[in-house]
């Protein structure tokens, strides 16, 4: 039993440390997924919404400490206990995004691993068995250190966590796992190769048949029935080629300039999701980039989802010295953590990318 435990011990610890790390490498991107979670269409309570980040930062920190507390055997009880309520919770979060198809991607290793929900379902599963062995074998859980240094560890391991969310909510994660990289090509991954594998679709077409209402089963074709179509639905058996990248757009009200400026040698992105709550301060800092950057023979444009009179104000406000266009909310707090940040790109390919707080970084 001693062993099943400890080798039990080293799986769930290890998994604890490294799913809490990738979303701890990008506690914002697991705020966005917990206000997903939070929203009316999920779990209806949207009253949580605004305290995303401070939730998403305390989850992920909690699930780090308690992967180390496990593997150097600080306060098993409290520590098997946490980690049997946590998953218990995560387990519950999955079945339900699985079974009422509520969640497409659950967020378990933020975009460094996407899983289906049933996928995160059952990883939940396995999970939940290891840390019964834990709970029914918490006595063959023992320190590896002596009593002090176990604490030291402990203590040194928590406020590590603690500075790193800190240090990448005010830079942007140390690993960008997202398909807005540095050294990426924006039109490489929104583009689909020729030899690309399609989707696999079941169309049912529904046929009043003599009156009588019949299904027939085909692959997009149209059926040849002797009768009157009544409906039709279509599934998706088995997914094709997806792109990377498939929202992203450079609009105005009625024109789509992507491809003009992702052709540009030159280009800064200014990406502000909602201008109405970027961050004063990086604003400010913007101007004077933006000037550097036209200087140095950049085009420099601003990415928003927010309306046309709130680009005008901030541009007013700010005194800018260029236009704003429209982009998907959602989109835009994929390719930079940060309201704002900045991206440049040559030729579509993403060169820097910074948080505002970096801007004084960038080379032009």
């Amino acid at each position: 039993m001693r062993i099943i435990v400890n080798i039990c011990r080293i799986l769930v610890g290890a998994l604890f440390i490294f799913s809490g790390f990738i979303k701890l490498n990008d506690p914002l991107g697991f705020s966005y997924k917990l206000q997903e979670y939070f929203s009316y269409d999920v779990l209806n309570i949207p009253f949580l919404e605004p305290y995303a980040l401070i939730i998403s930062v305390l989850v992920v920190v909690f699930e780090v400490v308690l992967g180390i507390f496990l593997l150097i055997g600080y306060k098993p009880k409290f520590t098997v206990w946490s980690l049997l309520g946590m998953i218990v919770f995560f387990t519950f979060l999955t079945f339900y995004s699985a079974y009422f198809d509520k969640v497409k991607d659950c967020g378990c290793f933020g975009d460094a691993i996407k899983l289906t929900p049933w996928e995160s379902f059952t990883k939940d599963v396995i999970l939940l068995v290891l840390i019964l062995v834990l709970f029914f074998g918490v006595r063959y859980i023992k320190p590896i250190f002596n009593r002090l240094n176990t604490t030291i560890v402990a203590l040194l391991g928590f406020i590590t966590c603690l500075w790193f969310a800190y240090h990448v909510l005010m830079h942007l994660p140390s690993i960008d796992f997202r398909a807005y990289n540095i050294g990426s090509n924006i039109q490489e991954n929104m583009s689909i190769p020729e030899d690309a594998k399609k989707p696999v679709m079941e169309w049912t077409w529904v046929f009043n048949v003599n009156g009588e209402e019949k299904e027939y089963i085909t692959d997009g074709s149209y059926p040849s029935v002797d009768g009157e179509l009544v409906s039709y639905e279509t599934e998706i058996i088995e997914p094709g080629y997806e792109p990377k990248i498939l929202d992203f757009s450079i609009e105005t009200t009625d024109e789509d300039k992507t491809n003009e400026f992702l052709e540009k040698d030159k280009l800064v992105m200014v990406v502000s999701y909602n201008l109405e709550s970027t961050e004063v301060e990086g604003m400010a800092k913007v101007k004077a980039m933006a000037q550097e950057a036209q200087k140095n023979g950049y085009t420099v444009i601003g990415l928003s989802a927010s309306g046309d009179d709130v680009k005008q104000k901030i541009k007013s406000d700010y005194n800018l010295d260029f236009d704003f266009y429209l982009c998907d909310e959602k989109v835009l707090k994929t390719i930079v953590r940060a309201n704002p940040g900045i991206v440049v790109l040559e030729k579509g390919t993403i060169t820097q990318k910074v948080h505002w707080n970096d801007i004084d970084d960038l080379e032009f």
